[in-house]
């Protein structure tokens, strides 16, 4: 692929990103290709229907995430605090209503994609091991695990609508309190 092709190509991605974000996968086409500062001609040159942009769209964000759970890793002194950024990364607004979009999808829309999965496998994989990472130096409880931080991002960026108001407003801060629980120190002992 051509290196001015290539651009364009992104360009539309990040741009529908975006424009799905703000306004959900049903947004209009000419929306995107308006946003990316291209053509409507070259938008359905890259993706001959919606479907087609979508899937594109959930592949950048996978692996969108994916790269900000390395960089978490990397630039955090201890796993926990890798955790702390990456969870904070995912619930940032435009972020987690890009999540929210995604989640009105059939499944095979998206998550049973193949890319998607091979992708998503691999971030869990690494979010595992910072989760058993932080349970060996002693800063996270022992009786959770990366299941439970998945399911919770899931519940704070897709299903917002399935919180209380007051929460779906600011889902950073009842993530972080939602760590802060998860941290060893905060441990209750079970009989």
């Amino acid at each position: 692929m051509r290196a001015d092709a290539r651009r364009n190509l992104d360009k539309i991605v990040v741009a529908a990103a975006e424009v799905m974000a703000e306004r959900g996968v049903n947004a209009p086409m000419e929306s995107v290709a308006k946003r990316a500062g291209v053509g409507v001609g070259t938008l359905y040159r890259r993706f001959p229907d919606r479907n087609a942009l979508i899937a594109a769209v959930g592949d950048h964000y996978i692996h969108t995430m994916a790269r900000a759970l390395d960089e978490a890793a990397e630039s955090a002194s201890d796993a926990w605090g890798a955790i702390w950024d990456f969870v904070l990364w995912v619930a940032e607004p435009g972020r987690a209503a890009l999540a929210t979009a995604l989640a009105v999808l059939p499944q095979e829309a998206i998550v049973e994609r193949a890319e998607f999965a091979r992708v998503r496998a691999g971030w869990v994989e690494q979010f595992d091991g910072l989760v058993r990472r932080a349970q060996a130096e002693g800063s996270m409880r022992t009786d959770v695990g990366v299941e439970d931080l998945i399911h919770l991002l899931n519940v704070f960026t897709c299903h917002p609508d399935q919180l209380p108001e007051p929460v779906a407003a600011r889902p950073a801060y009842y993530l972080c309190l939602m760590l802060d629980g998860m941290k060893a120190s905060a441990a209750t002992p079970r009989s």
